[in-house]
């Protein structure tokens, strides 16, 4: 299952390729945030985004990342193994 998971960013690690390190739920990656830079504004530090197969699709607010983490947890299995394979999957 590939779900689209709230997460929030860390710090941009690479501002040519669009790379920023994301925390979602305590696993720390990397991700393109190049899909958000026809909005407003480029993401940030400190935004909270939604993640899936290694890009942020959309930026979202806290509250809905909040949310949206509370039902995921509540999905138990399927969550955690979302998570397993975050933390084993590398974009450099």
């Amino acid at each position: 299952m590939c779900l689209a998971i709230p997460g929030r960013i860390i710090e941009v690690v690479d501002e040519e390729l669009r790379l920023a390190l994301v925390d979602v739920a305590g696993v720390r990656r990397r991700v393109n945030v190049g899909l958000l830079d026809s909005e407003e504004r480029p993401a940030c530090v400190g935004d909270w985004v939604l993640i899936h197969v290694g890009f942020a699709i959309s930026r979202i607010d806290e509250e809905e990342a909040a949310a949206t983490l509370g039902l995921l947890r509540g999905m138990g299995e399927d969550f955690e193994q979302e998570l397993e394979e975050l933390k084993a999957s590398v974009i450099e």
